[in-house]
């Protein structure tokens, strides 16, 4: 069983008839509705779609809302696009008509901007493709030389190397689809460019005003949110998830810092209990190309080493030629990645004290499975906590979810190594209970006779945050006290 999660994002290519069957047959595990681009009823009917393959495929897939967040770009050419030689001025205008930019300026639709930079900036456009620096800034016109040339078409985004735009997390646009999200009533709702933890709660605020209670994903793309490890800590900790989002972030800090900024932010937001999403051009050529670069291999597979619980791919599935492929691609990679010891041992708080009972359950249940012949961990919850806390730890063996509440089953379905099983019991008896999960488990074919399982639950059977029993099952003798 593949332990990390693949993220699929829904386009115009997964619209085709068959394709999200398709993809739910090749094993993802979350979809992603990108609110940049189509309508509310776009999403709605994609949102629609996924629920009803879920019931006819029997398998749990969530659904992740990605707000746009504040979009800072260049206006239009005249001729669609324009050829920068290195060297030459070009100046950014406010004041230019939206439709009137030529090789010599463009107009921008953040008015701040003027304001917020000085001479000696560096803009990135287009994902860092082309680089400006700032030479002079007169009355919204900003004058700038190309250090970097090339093609610069339309609406292309503008980074300031470094950061430091104030441009708010949460847009207009933003505040609007959030009324379609809780519509959807999504599990997840990733947060564009949030400068500090208060975006996030702000986030939270207005999904709760509407009734939607989904988790919220923070996508660390802007300098400001890595500068310091304060900063970075009270954003993780603010949110359910974290995203590596890599385009913005590596055009905001520069390339070269990247990876290692990939590596502290997936080991601190596990550290800290969250869960953390590895994206952007990740399998990129397969837009266009059946197979993936072995750049591309080498990619997924160290994010899979570091620890990542989800890989996320976007336009190789939402606008791609082959996105059923991709999926199938990276599902390989991850299933030999994750055959490596560095993937299957964990060090995870063997040296500290655990200050809730369900937190020492899940830690000795993980424990003991690591160090005996256990064939899986089925996770009685309510609130999804207990194998959250279990997929912390680097292991190889499987974790099941299992719920009566369609929340937590939504939560679970981006944890490292969890599986999110629907069950829903009337027995209080705890050996009745433990034939019932095992019989569940047996169903999907997770159990075989004389496998033996942990199964982890509370006293007071359905209430939330009770985990505090672990009993080690022989499947065929479930029903010994």
């Amino acid at each position: 069983m593949r332990r990390t999660k693949i993220l699929a994002t829904l386009g115009p290519s997964t619209d085709k008839d068959g394709v999200l069957e398709d993809l739910f047959r090749a094993g993802i595990d979350v979809v992603r509705l990108n609110f940049s681009h189509g309508s509310a009823e776009d999403h709605i009917k994609r949102a629609t779609q996924v629920r009803e393959m879920s019931k006819k495929t029997g398998r749990r897939v969530g659904i992740l809302a990605d707000l746009q967040g504040p979009k800072i770009r260049i206006a239009r050419f005249k001729d669609k696009k324009v050829f920068l030689n290195e060297g030459q001025p070009f100046a950014l205008n406010l004041h230019l008509g939206e439709n009137e930019g030529d090789s010599q300026q463009v107009g921008f639709i953040y008015e701040p901007l003027a304001e917020e930079v000085v001479i000696g900036s560096r803009l990135l456009l287009d994902d860092g493709r082309i680089v400006l620096d700032v030479v002079g800034i007169h009355q919204g016109r900003i004058d700038c030389v190309v250090v970097v040339g090339g093609d610069l078409s339309n609406n292309k985004g503008i980074n300031l190397l470094g950061g430091g735009l104030s441009a708010a997390a949460l847009t207009d646009k933003d505040k609007e689809d959030i009324k379609t999200i809780a519509i959807i009533d999504c599990d997840f709702v990733a947060i564009s460019f949030p400068r500090c933890a208060e975006d996030l709660h702000e986030a939270r605020r207005l999904l709760t005003d509407v009734g939607c209670y989904a988790g919220i994903v923070a996508k660390v793309e802007r300098a400001e949110a890595v500068e310091n490890d304060e900063v970075m800590d009270e954003i993780i900790l603010a949110s359910d998830v974290v995203m590596v989002a890599r385009g913005d972030l590596g055009v905001e800090i520069g390339d070269a810092k990247l990876p290692a900024m990939q590596k502290k932010l997936i080991k601190r937001t596990r550290e800290l209990d969250r869960v953390v999403i590895t994206a952007t051009q990740m399998m990129e050529s397969m837009i266009e190309n059946a197979i993936p670069t072995r750049a591309e291999v080498f990619d997924v597979a160290n994010a899979v080493y570091d620890g990542t619980d989800a890989i996320m791919l976007s336009a190789e599935t939402a606008s791609g030629k082959h996105p059923v492929k991709a999926v199938e691609a990276m599902h390989r990679i991850c299933i030999e990645a994750e055959k490596q010891k560095i993937v299957t041992t964990s060090n995870h708080r063997v040296n500290r004290q655990f200050g809730r009972v369900e937190e020492a359950i899940a830690m000795s249940a993980m424990y003991m499975a690591n160090h005996t012949q256990i064939r899986g961990i089925a996770a009685l919850t309510e609130s999804g906590t207990t194998p959250l806390l279990m997929s912390r730890i680097s292991s190889g063996i499987p974790i099941f979810a299992l719920s009566s509440q369609e929340k937590t089953l939504g939560k679970a379905t981006l944890y490292r190594g969890v599986t999110p099983i629907y069950f829903s019991h009337e027995a209080q008896n705890h050996v009745e209970v433990n034939r019932d999960i095992i019989a569940q488990l047996r169903r999907y074919d997770f159990a075989k006779e004389g496998d033996q399982i942990i199964i982890t639950k509370g006293d007071l059977i359905g209430s939330k945050g009770g985990t505090n029993d672990l009993k080690v099952v022989t499947v065929g003798d479930e029903l010994t006290p």
